[in-house]
């Protein structure tokens, strides 16, 4: 665990967990901590975002009470600290926050703007330190009690994104209401609900935490944090060379070097792929590369790129001339010619893949290879390859009804 150590502007020392990207420098994020101290939760979260590529500071904010609080989700725990939560000095909180920016600005790591994240308690106080400070942006998660700080809401200066849980008592739908009201006319700060997500929706430890939520929380974040801070990647570039190690070279231990430590990746639609470096690895190198088609061939569609994902449409042309083992595990090959459209839905973290969701249409395939019978079936086939591309080609064939509403 590597840690920094932050000098107080009226005297005394405290500390901070430190992380950063792989590339060794970034711009610059203060992560503020939950009621539960620096845990193993806010460590993650921190290396997280350091893989995105910031380097962030998570300042002990309990110091003045009790140096080093790292308590766990259990009832026991939450007592000690709602107890702490209720002990901390705010104003003093925020005015050590500063001190942490300072210190992250000293740094030669950190080569670019600063930022600042927070969750629950450091909900609040992320808010209060895009009010106090010149940090270029802030994010607060369910943040508790904003809305009692009607003064500071209006001195925000800095753009901002604030996520809440539907259902979360901690900041009712009423405390929601006000804050979106403060910001009212504010392009430049967002005010997200997520439906039926609790407080602490975004902590993976935590029995509420919700992981569609929590992905979308994180995705808006992110948006913010590239706009307002950087760094900037050509994700699309990074893409091509992972697809170019997968088709065209069709090298395993190459294809692993574009993504992450813990990658996965998920065909949906046959639950083909893996979870983590080595079964990954495993996938691509026995069960994937090996097994795909050499003639086959990705026709680019479209192509939307988002701040950390990226989202490819393409057709996916093949010979079965194999077993496929991804695609079509245990179909002997019949030597028909398939084109199916594929979607690839790319999430990056930093200048690498985190995950891909694969989406194609397997009735289609089946039905080109010659396995499936499409009679009576509402299945097109190669049909949809051909009309993705010619959108004269006619619709609603397969709808029996479709005359029945001409000249209606």
């Amino acid at each position: 665990m590597s840690e920094i150590i932050v000098t107080a502007a009226d005297g005394g020392t405290f500390k901070a967990y430190f992380a950063t990207p792989e590339g060794g420098s970034g711009p610059g994020l203060v992560l503020l901590q939950e009621i539960f101290g620096i845990n193993a939760n806010m460590r993650h979260v921190a290396d997280r975002f350091a893989e995105e590529g910031y380097v962030v500071a998570v300042p002990d904010l309990f110091w003045r009470q009790e140096p080093g609080v790292s308590l766990s989700y259990s009832q026991a725990d939450f007592e000690r600290a709602m107890a702490l939560g209720r002990g901390l000095d705010t104003d003093l909180a925020i005015v050590d926050v500063a001190a942490t920016i300072s210190a992250l600005r000293q740094r030669p790591e950190c080569t670019g703007a600063v930022g600042a994240v927070g969750y629950c308690l450091g909900g609040r106080l992320a808010v209060l330190t895009a009010a106090r400070t010149d940090v270029a942006a802030a994010v607060a998660y369910y943040g508790v009690g904003i809305e009692r700080h009607t003064e500071d809401l209006a001195k925000v200066s800095c753009p901002m994104v604030l996520h809440f849980g539907e259902t979360d008592s901690h900041a009712p739908p009423e405390a929601v209401a006000a804050i979106q009201q403060a910001f009212g006319g504010r392009d430049d700060v967002s005010v997200y609900v997520y439906p039926g997500a609790g407080h602490g929706f975004s902590a993976e430890g935590r029995p509420a935490y919700d992981k569609p939520a929590a992905w979308m929380a994180h995705s808006r974040t992110m948006a913010l944090l590239r706009r307002c801070l950087g760094p900037q990647y050509d994700l699309s570039a990074l893409w091509d060379e992972h697809t170019a190690m997968e088709f065209a070279t069709r090298d395993a231990e190459a294809t692993m070097q574009t993504m992450v430590s813990a990658p996965y990746v998920n065909h949906i639609p046959t639950m083909t792929g893996g979870v983590g470096h080595d079964e990954l690895l495993r996938f691509y190198k026995h069960h994937f590369i090996p097994k795909t088609p050499q003639d086959t061939r990705l026709v680019p569609i479209s192509r939307t790129i988002g701040p950390d994902r990226l989202v490819d449409e393409m057709l996916f042309c093949f010979t079965h001339d194999m077993e496929i083992d991804w695609m079509l595990p245990g179909v002997a090959p019949t030597g028909k010619y398939v084109e199916i459209p594929l979607v690839a839905i790319v999430n990056f973290r930093g200048p690498k893949l985190y995950h891909e969701h694969i989406y194609w249409d397997q009735a289609s395939v089946l039905v080109q290879i010659g396995v499936l019978d499409p009679a009576g079936l509402p299945i097109a086939g190669v049909a949809t390859a051909k009309k993705l591309v010619d959108e004269s080609l006619p619709s609603n064939g397969l709808m029996a009804r479709w005359k029945e509403s001409a000249g209606r």
